[in-house]
């Protein structure tokens, strides 16, 4: 079974030793993704919500670049540093995955690497399953 590894520019990739996603077969997961721009930096600090679209463009982008699409996604796991946001995360996560409704999970954590960071997401996807309704 074949693996491809999927990286981007962060700096946060060679430093820890990971990839942004990496697919086997006809499966894809998506590491960990914040609301980073291609240059790096935070987009929306303090804004959970604007983060967590950039992270799900994020994701979108890791899953094109493996072969997926978002109607592939079967799994998203949300990090949220401060729970009282879960409604505002969630309406971005319900508006992109409203007919695709893949198992979910959304926590509280302590911190996570940067502190203006408010929210991480993580996806699984099973390539050419696409849910549209």
């Amino acid at each position: 079974m074949s693996r491809q590894n999927i990286a981007t520019a962060t700096e946060w990739e060679p430093v820890v030793g990971y990839s942004r996603a990496v697919r086997v077969g006809e499966l894809v997961f998506v590491s960990g993704t914040t609301a980073t721009a291609a240059n790096g930096e935070i987009v929306g600090r303090g804004n959970p919500g604007e983060q967590m679209r950039q992270c799900l463009a994020n994701i979108e982008t890791a899953l094109q670049a493996a072969g997926a699409t978002l109607s592939d996604v079967v799994r998203t796991r949300i990090y949220v540093v401060d729970i009282v946001h879960w409604k505002i995360v969630a309406a971005e996560h319900r508006r992109v995955f409203d007919m695709i409704r893949p198992a979910t999970s959304m926590v509280e954590v302590a911190r996570l690497i940067d502190p203006g960071l408010l929210v991480e997401v993580e996806a699984d996807a099973v390539v050419g399953c696409g849910r549209t309704g």
